[in-house]
């Protein structure tokens, strides 16, 4: 069976769209996050620098300061680490829901757990 001429032709412009997606996130800036916990929510200002599907920032709260972090991203989703002082490591998994707005889970190194979102600021 032979494609035909008109869905040969459309080939390149799906490739580009699926290209364009992949090119359209980017999660850098500055963030204002809410962590929610059972013992209630945490407000830190999360910054993000994407460089590829590399991640880096800091993450700054009136309980724990401001903190280092390194991560990853892939398509839509993203995954980055920070050392507390107490020596637990949190794992925030999220995913960016529109161009302005992340949501997910945080590990709390194996000592339960959170959600939280976030909206970048403009």
């Amino acid at each position: 069976m032979r494609p035909s001429l008109a869905a040969l032709s459309l080939l390149p412009l799906a490739a580009g769209v699926v290209l364009a997606q992949r090119a359209a996130v980017d999660l850098t800036g500055t963030w204002s996050y809410a962590v929610v916990t059972e013992n209630g929510t945490g407000t830190p200002t999360v910054t993000m620098t994407q460089k590829g599907d590399s991640l880096t920032g800091t993450y700054a709260s009136a309980r724990m300061g401001t903190i280092g972090f390194a991560g990853t991203v892939k398509d839509s989703t993203f995954t980055f680490a920070l050392a507390t002082q107490g020596g637990a490591t949190l794992v925030f998994r999220g995913r960016l829901v529109r161009a302005d707005r992340v949501e997910g889970s945080v590990d709390f190194g194996g000592q339960g757990g959170a959600t939280f979102s976030g909206d970048r600021r403009r």
